[in-house]
């Protein structure tokens, strides 16, 4: 068992690109979490090894909590459910909180076309209609899924589900990379990219992520 009282620290990828890391550090913002941070770059030639002293699968994030490891974005998120239960994380209501559940796993386990051609780039603007075209199929589900979600029990806010939840958190990165790269929106989905960005956690991500030093030069760029 991890001490509650433990110091949380999240090891992320640095904030202009690493989607996986931006979920779980606006879950923990939300719940008004005390946290530390430690940023290892990303595609350097010490990444995997640094990223490996932390959490066994190598990846980012991972988030510890005394001597417990947590080291998956959506397992991360579920965990501070666990922890800051007045955060609610989570929608109250059960069938809200079932569907929740639902998209989120499905932006965790879904989405290829959408993850290799619009990858996440917060500092830049893209102008790319081979790459959208490619990724069109993946931007269609998830402008859908929005937009039902919006529909259905988006009363009360301007989150998917009305007040932010970890759906929201697993959806920040895919409103950066639309905006990024240009995709044509329908104003409920631009509405909730506008949200989301409105969001002070978002503007602290991205003012963190403007002062870093670090630049990918990824293949066909």
């Amino acid at each position: 068992m991890s001490d509650t009282n433990a110091a949380l620290t999240l090891v992320m990828g640095n904030k202009a690109y690493s989607s996986w890391s931006l979920r779980p550090w606006l879950a923990l913002r939300h719940a008004g979490a005390d946290f530390a941070e430690i940023v290892v770059p990303l595609r350097q030639p010490d990444t995997k090894t640094t990223l490996l002293s932390h959490a066994p699968s190598g990846k980012a994030p991972s988030l510890r909590h005394g001597d417990l490891v947590i080291w998956d974005s959506l397992a991360i998120c579920e965990y501070l459910n666990e922890l800051f239960p007045t955060a609610q994380l989570w929608p109250a209501d059960a069938a809200k909180r079932a569907v929740a559940r639902s998209v989120s796993a499905e932006m965790h386990s879904g989405f290829p076309d959408l993850r290799k051609n619009l990858f996440m780039d917060v500092r830049n603007s893209h102008d790319r209609p081979d790459r959208v075209a490619a990724a069109q199929a993946d931007i269609d589900r998830v402008l859908a899924i929005w937009t039902d979600c919006r529909a259905r029990f988006g009363a009360g806010g301007p989150f998917l589900f009305g007040a932010f939840s970890i759906a929201d958190a697993m959806f920040a990165p895919v409103a950066t990379r639309l905006r990024t790269w240009n995709v044509a929106l329908d104003p409920v989905s631009a509405a909730y990219i506008d949200a989301i960005y409105a969001l002070s956690a978002m503007q602290d991500w991205l003012t963190a992520a403007a002062a870093e030093p670090w630049v990918i030069q990824f293949e066909g760029m």
